[in-house]
């Protein structure tokens, strides 16, 4: 589990409800529960995203957020170190031998580059096919974090759409002035609420998945560059040079690399 995400929203959470109760009590909580206010802004919220999405994509958009809560099965290293030893396999036995080492390969993607790579495909149609999965899979990957900023987007906007409808009613009975400041404070709970779906969860999740898919991308890029570099058979130590440039300097140094002073970059 990426237990960053947990401790995040939860210190989120307690971080806002401190903030409530600091040197009131626990008793005030109950001021900031308004079930229509709720509704208008969280259900608001959601039924507009629904409203610009076929509903088996809202409903997969929703179920990205639990991806924030898995951590990558993805080490960098060992695939570099993976495409190392695919190079070393296909200079010793050739090409034809790289078949039977992608029968043991989980990776679906780098799997079909190998196939490609055995079948003799021309270089730049390999690239072209690989890059066009990989555009195709970042397309989908920025579908679900765009499905994430839209609610984020809209939380605000309904929260002030709530707040407007709890002022109207208010200004429409001025009558009891001892009502005002209630009435007022039960109308900004809408705008409140709309702050927090926007800033507690939605852009959270979409900051998270961003990260996720720029991982990924990196992942498959060096997977194309190494196929491509087996296939024009160049030396396994220059393949791991070249894979390494992917890497900031701290990284690189992780996987063997002797450290030649260079400061690790973000």
């Amino acid at each position: 589990m990426d237990i960053a995400s947990l401790i995040g929203l939860i210190a989120c959470f307690v971080l806002m409800v401190f903030g409530m109760v600091f040197g009131k009590g626990f008793g005030v909580l109950s001021g900031f529960l308004d079930p229509p206010s709720a509704l208008i802004t969280f259900g608001g919220s959601f039924m507009a995203v629904l409203a610009s999405y076929k509903l088996p994509d809202f409903v997969a958009g929703l179920k990205t957020f639990t991806l924030i809560f898995k951590t990558s099965a993805m080490d960098v290293s060992d695939i570099i170190q993976k495409i190392i030893d695919l190079s070393n396999v296909a200079r010793k036995e050739g090409l034809l031998s790289l078949e039977e080492a992608a029968s043991e390969i989980d990776d679906d993607f780098l799997k079909k580059g190998i196939l490609l790579v055995v079948d003799g495909t021309d270089p730049e149609l390999v690239r072209a096919i690989m890059e066009t999965e990989l555009a195709s899979v970042e397309g989908r990957h920025k579908d679900k974090i765009g499905f994430w900023e839209a609610i984020a987007s809209m939380g605000p906007a309904w929260g002030m759409i709530g707040t407007l409808i709890g002022l109207i009613n208010m200004l429409r009975d001025l009558s009891d002035f001892n009502s005002i400041g209630p009435n007022m404070a039960v109308a900004l709970v809408t705008t409140l609420y709309g702050a927090v779906l926007a800033n507690w969860i939605c852009n959270p999740v979409a900051a998270k998945l961003k990260g996720k898919n720029a991982e990924e991308m990196m992942v498959k890029e060096i997977e194309v560059e190494g196929l491509l570099s087996i296939q024009a058979g160049e030396n396994p130590r220059v393949i791991e040079e070249k894979l390494k440039s992917f890497l900031a300097p701290g990284e690189r140094k992780s996987t063997g690399e002797d450290d030649l002073g260079g400061e690790a970059d973000g």
